[in-house]
């Protein structure tokens, strides 16, 4: 359904309103701090997808004669919290430097604040039951 409406709703944003996207990157106005949090933020982020996508959508049969179901449980405990710290420091990063910049905050839009809070809270969730799941668990069937 996500894939649906990501694919869709493109679609018609770009029949529609083709000339509304635009990219306003604030790595033009100052980049101190830009490099190492955008760098965080992006690895993070690139490591849970890839991390969601081979836990959830990768058949068993295809990693049990390497990869036993408990080991696979603690590398996605292990790695998935690293991702999630690295997210969570270079999003908290990036949206400091957004709103204490003044030259970044006076581009920036309540759309781009916001979006940067979203993305900082719903980390700050899954850091938090992440922590809460990893306490109560130790990777046993």
């Amino acid at each position: 359904m996500c894939g649906t409406v990501f694919i869709l709703g493109s679609w018609l944003r770009y029949d529609y309103g083709q000339y509304t996207w635009r990219a306003a990157s604030s790595q033009m106005l100052d980049k101190r701090g830009m490099v190492l949090w955008s760098n965080l933020f992006h690895i993070g982020i690139l490591g849970i997808f890839f991390g969601h996508l081979f836990g959830m959508l990768t058949p068993h049969w295809m990693y049990a004669w390497f990869l036993p179901v408990a080991v696979k449980q603690q590398m996605a405990m292990i790695l998935g919290g690293i991702c999630g710290v690295l997210t969570l420091i270079g999003g908290a990063g990036l949206l400091v430097r957004r709103l204490t910049n003044p030259r970044i905050r006076a581009t920036s839009s309540g759309a781009d604040i916001l979006i940067l809070a979203i993305l900082l809270i719903q980390c700050i969730l899954a850091t938090v039951n992440h922590h809460s799941f990893f306490s109560t668990t130790s990777g046993r069937q």
